[in-house]
């Protein structure tokens, strides 16, 4: 073996070895991998940089602030309360994750679907009180195995059949001719993932507590008039089991409604009293057809789309202490209008603008960014901190934003363009149409996990520029000697191993050329080869660096390397038997 693959075999035994063993970010130690084989000459620095240029890591990147437009409209809320609901348990929400992932998922690249998927995953999860490790690594595989189902579920799929015809010398591929093969795998990689995952999924962030934020905060929301929510039940409406919120009562003209019962119906202008935690008042500052019952919020001389939610902290010197909220007139003098007020969790049963203000109460304003720079260093209040993602919702572009999404799906479907230069196109309209504004578009980028993506094409290079890949790959394949069963099993095997270790594409592109030797040596049809390397460079379950869509919920689900392997690995070698089974008889050798 050269120096490069004993060299490789260390650094990648290090990387696994910190991504399983510690708390270090994953972004930082796949790049010191990186830099390691950069430093000790197994991979040239464009070898090393050319990840971070790949068609697919732009384009996660770019779908990132496709995402966030979704997120700024409410469409996204939208979207997860009607299709999602509200189940009760981690298996049921896992099982409603099935039909809308797999009807997406065979006509879109994986890694798309995951990222407009994985923030309409992660703020349904923690509505329904479900913690988000029970459904990201559920919303990555699902998604994978609806990619089997037809050519363009995948960029792998688009690979191989480039293979097909150009190194086979073999007719493209059909649209659906891998679904003989991806819907078997799909229904047994379904029903693992529902069975075995209350076992082997762990609980790595726990459900938010009531109880693990002291700050309570009374907050008064209207029901708008014609809004959705009139006519629905406490219930139907999302409004029952907000993590850390307690619907204390219902004023419906001179009536109050206490004790509100989950099948209490909403009418127009209800106006609801609640108490909670600041991450919940946000959340139902955000959903359509509820607005603040204060009017100061209206006399803001900032539309709403400019506005932020902003917390402050009343000092022993501020000039409205033990005046209402309204006597002190407080939005004329700040340019703000409370709409929540904590103290000590205490119960504020008083309308907001009746409200007596006492030095510490923690008021939850909405106003311009710039009181931030205004009242910082004002004696007027100890602390004032802008909550983040916190910013109103603009409900009425929700449609313009579903629009532009459907519109992407289709340009890329229809191949008129590709799925670089639809998203692109769709990022672009997104801030165009001012469904999510040029500073937004920026934050929403997750650089961890573009970092960690980048860096895994760069690291898997070296296996293959070193020669320990081929290597390795004749070795094992040889072993298959001269059954046609246990070659393919040793081909489906082997693109397996490397497709979790560097990139699937680079993985089926090396197994390829080896795999269609080995089949022209045994007089057989190279067509269940084909097939099993399609399936083993898309399945990868594993280890989080084997495939995007893994490294995409890797962080936002709190894993560690081995939640992968536990419930991964079994789910691997499960496809793997599958396959092996049926491809034989499905193309016979």
């Amino acid at each position: 073996m050269t120096r490069e693959g004993w060299i490789t075999i260390g650094v990648l035994g290090v990387v696994v070895g910190l991504l399983t063993l510690t708390s270090i970010g994953p972004d930082l130690i796949m790049l010191a991998g990186l830099t390691a084989l950069l430093v000790l000459g197994v991979v040239q620095p464009e070898q090393a940089m050319a990840g971070f240029a790949n068609e697919g890591v732009v384009t996660i990147g770019i779908l990132f602030v496709v995402a966030a437009g979704l997120r700024e409209t409410g469409a996204i809320d939208s979207l997860a309360h009607r299709i999602l609901g509200r189940p009760k348990t981690p298996w049921r929400a896992q099982a409603r994750l099935v039909l809308p992932i797999m009807a997406i998922s065979p006509f879109l690249y994986n890694t798309p679907c995951v990222a407009i998927m994985m923030p309409v995953v992660h703020d349904w999860a923690k509505k329904i009180r479900v913690s988000v490790s029970h459904v990201m690594i559920p919303l990555s595989y699902i998604t994978i195995l609806g990619g089997l189902l037809t050519l363009i579920g995948s960029s792998t799929n688009l690979v191989i059949n480039g293979l097909v015809i150009t190194e086979a010398h073999r007719p493209s591929l059909h649209l659906l001719e891998q679904a003989w093969i991806g819907v078997p795998c799909a229904v047994v990689g379904i029903a693992y993932i529902l069975i075995f995952s209350r076992w082997l999924l762990p609980e790595r962030q726990p459900v938010l507590r009531e109880e693990s934020d002291p700050r309570q905060y009374t907050i008064e929301m209207l029901v708008e008039p014609k809004s959705v929510l009139a006519g629905q039940t406490i219930e139907q409406a999302g409004l029952r089991h907000l993590t850390g919120l307690y619907l204390l009562e219902i004023i419906r003209g001179d009536e109050v409604i206490a004790a509100v019962g989950s099948h209490q119906r909403l009418h127009e202008s209800d106006r609801l009293i609640f108490v909670g935690v600041v991450d919940s008042v946000v959340e139902l500052h955000r959903m359509r057809g509820l607005r603040p019952a204060t009017d100061q919020v209206f006399k803001l001389d900032a539309p709403r789309s400019h506005r932020s939610l902003i917390e402050a902290v009343v000092s022993n010197s501020c000039p409205l202490v033990g005046q209402t909220i309204r006597e002190g007139r407080f939005r004329t003098r700040y340019n703000a209008a409370v709409i929540a007020v904590g103290r000590n969790g205490e119960r504020l049963r008083q309308k907001i603008g009746d409200i007596i203000l006492r030095p510490g109460d923690t008021l939850l304003l909405e106003a311009r960014p710039a009181f931030l720079d205004q009242q910082r260093n004002s004696r007027d209040f100890y602390l004032v901190s802008q909550i983040q993602g916190a910013k109103p919702v603009d409900h009425s572009r929700g449609p313009i934003a579903l629009a532009i999404v459907l519109g992407m799906v289709v340009l890329a479907v229809s191949g008129l363009t590709s799925m670089l230069a639809a998203s692109l196109i769709a990022a672009g309209l997104m801030v165009a149409t001012r469904c999510c504004s040029g500073a937004v578009a920026r934050q929403s980028v997750n650089w961890p996990v573009l970092l960690v993506i980048g860096a895994a094409f760069g690291i898997g290079q070296a296996l293959k520029t070193s020669g320990l890949a081929g290597l390795a790959a004749h070795g094992m394949i040889s072993l298959g000697g001269s059954s046609p069963l246990l070659t393919l099993a040793m081909v489906y095997g082997v693109t397996m191993v490397f497709t979790e270790l560097m990139s699937h594409s680079a993985a089926a592109v090396l197994v390829f050329p080896i795999a269609l030797a080995a089949a022209h040596s045994l007089n057989v049809s190279f067509m269940p080869f084909i097939m099993a390397i399609l399936v083993a460079a898309s399945c990868t379950f594993a280890t989080p660096i084997g495939y995007p869509t893994n490294l995409m919920v890797y962080g936002p689900g709190g894993y560690r390397f081995t939640d992968f392997l536990r419930f991964g690995g079994p789910l691997n070698l499960l496809i793997w038997a599958v396959t092996i089974l049926l491809t034989p008889i499905l193309w016979p050798f």
